[in-house]
């Protein structure tokens, strides 16, 4: 039967509810006897309004649930059956390339409302540029320069929308500039250039790590992996189902970023209840658990990595010691949740709309392998000693070559292979990431990070406070700047490894961004896909997400001194230095 897929991976924090951003993409439609389907895979860059808005997602949807007789003859080519799909105004060359049909349909809809902000941004870029260009000023004021010029560029990727900046460029211009300044105002070239060397090494660690991870979670996905977890999800009971979706998402989240997590389970939630408020609340439960299930281990959020690549934190403690109250930050508002008239409703039943979808050929051992490498990473660490980024691109050489001796001489394969699976991965949000990453590391080389962290060791009472504050801000602030800002301000000499202070930052970022739609990538993701207002998640979600988090936080200090942690594999001796 054929049928069309379009896949999304959504680009990481990147607010995907902005319906004015054009749809830039490039999908190729292939044709495989051995699926018996035509499917194409487009990459988009805040293109899912858009799609909606020309009913291309619904007529796809609409196609695969009730196939027309059409689509079973085989003398119909993969382009006619695009074209079918895609809004009657344009037409899809053989490169399905939309370019030109989408511009047009931009230009035809935009309204110059911002070009007064894209003005004042770009003249305070520029006059921060001509002020850094007197070497005489800037070496007397290194920090209030550096201080004014990360305030512009994080004003710039906050306001990303408004501006239509894309907040990856943002952030390498804001790090570019930044050492500039550094190199101006430090006592020597010599000595800033040594300084950005070991920034860029520790940097270059959770790129690599990140890459690796993401690519193999695309062969994975293209190899319809997922589908192994989401298929036993059967039940229609709307309180069961709530718990299901929610228990399932967080032990997923935690092999897997919370970002996948999140779009696996949302997808699933697409096909098994029709649109309604109990979906909406379906796909909240998949933001909470997605944020609470990356919290407790050292692969399953981006912060929580961070740290555990800088030595922050170890792998069998983190699980010990973090299990307990992310899951208490998830029960929680699931308990409450459970109560609202929504959830005690009838359920409604939808058609099976994963029957029409095949797992891919082998799909069962790609998931297998793949899996096994994203596990294996801190067993990797343990053994050897060597950085976690090795073992994740060990994992990413076996699949590799895995795929490769699979899918030999497929030529129609070529998606479920690993150089179209580094063609669709999330490159810019890695690119934000390191924009990021140096950004702060030149504030920390400049001392600024240390001086922020004294004033706060001067006011603030205790460092559960200072923790619990961070995971507050990160509902409105991305936590990956603030963990990377308090990983400057604080060393492994003010607090040691597994201290109770490292530990309360990996949960607080991980589960405070659940307390707005916007203060994760979970809740962009869901934002997007759903067509969820921020204000109807903040009436609805945001006092339960509160609730949990301020529970896990309870829950971690009740146990922290009562002494008490999950007796699992600390005694084994190979994981012990993990």
């Amino acid at each position: 039967m054929a049928t069309f897929s379009i896949g999304t991976h959504l680009p990481m924090f990147q607010h995907l509810h902005n319906s004015r951003l054009p749809l830039l993409g490039l999908c190729t439609v292939e044709s495989s006897p051995f699926f018996g389907s035509s499917s194409c895979r487009t990459r988009f860059a805040g293109a899912i309004p858009t799609l909606l808005r020309h009913n291309v997602l619904a007529r796809a949807e609409d196609k695969a649930r009730d196939p027309t007789p059409s689509s079973f003859q085989p003398q119909q080519s993969s382009q006619q059956q695009f074209q079918n799909l895609t809004p009657e105004s344009g037409s899809c060359d053989p490169l399905c390339s939309l370019d030109e049909t989408s511009s047009q349909e931009f230009e035809d809809s935009y309204q110059p409302k911002t070009d007064f902000l894209k003005a004042v941004a770009i003249l305070a870029t520029a006059a921060t540029g001509a002020v850094a260009i007197n070497h005489s000023w800037v070496a007397t004021n290194q920090d209030l320069a550096m201080a004014l010029l990360f305030v512009i560029g994080y004003a710039g990727i906050i306001f990303e929308e408004s501006l239509a900046f894309n907040k990856s460029g943002v952030g390498l211009l804001m790090a570019v500039s930044l050492w500039v300044i550094r190199s101006i105002g430090a006592p020597s070239t010599d000595i800033a250039v040594s300084e950005l060397t070991h920034a860029s090494a520790e940097v270059s660690e959770i790129v690599f790590f990140l890459l690796g991870a993401m690519t193999i979670v695309e062969i994975v996905d293209a190899h319809q992996g997922f589908k192994l977890v989401t298929d036993n999800i059967t039940t229609r009971n709307p309180r069961l189902l709530l718990w299901v979706i929610g228990i399932v998402t967080f032990f997923l989240s935690s092999v897997l970023d919370n970002l996948t997590s999140t779009i696996v389970m949302v997808s699933l939630l697409r096909k098994l209840v029709p649109p309604s408020e109990y979906r909406k609340i379906l796909g909240a439960v998949v933001v909470i658990a997605a944020n609470a299930g990356g919290a407790w281990t050292p692969i399953g959020d981006v912060t929580t990595t961070m740290l555990w690549i800088h030595g922050q934190i170890s792998t069998v403690q983190t699980v010990k010691d973090l299990f307990v109250p992310s899951a208490v930050s998830l029960a929680v508002p699931l308990a409450l949740m459970s109560l609202t008239s929504e959830v005690n409703g009838k359920g409604q039943n939808s058609p099976n709309v994963l029957a029409s979808e095949q797992i891919a050929p082998r799909g069962q051992l790609v998931f297998s392998v793949g899996l096994g490498a994203l596990i294996f990473v801190p067993v990797f660490k343990a053994l050897t000693g060597l950085p976690p980024y090795m073992g994740m691109l060990l994992g990413l050489g076996v699949l590799w070559i895995l795929t490769d001796a699979i899918h030999y001489g497929e030529s129609e394969r070529q998606k479920l292979k690993v150089p179209q699976a580094l063609s669709r991965i999330d490159t810019q949000g890695v690119l934000f990431f390191l924009g990021i990453l140096l950004s702060v590391s030149s504030l920390e080389a400049a001392g600024i990070l240390r001086e922020i962290a004294n004033y706060l060791d001067a006011h603030v009472p205790s460092s559960e406070l200072i923790a619990s504050t961070i995971g507050l801000i990160s509902a409105v602030i991305d936590n990956v700047p603030l963990v990377a800002a308090t990983m400057g301000m604080y060393d492994v000499t003010s607090f040691p490894q597994d201290s109770e202070f490292w530990q309360l930052i990996a949960f607080c970022a991980g589960t405070g961004g659940s307390m707005l739609i916007i203060g994760s990538a979970a809740g962009v993701a869901f934002m997007g896909m759903e067509k969820v207002d921020f204000f109807w998640y903040l009436r609805k979600i945001s006092g339960f997400a509160f609730a949990g988090y301020a529970a896990g936080i309870v829950a971690y200090l009740a146990l922290h001194k009562l002494n008490i942690s999950l007796p699992t594999l600390a005694e084994v001796p190979f994981l012990s230095g993990s």
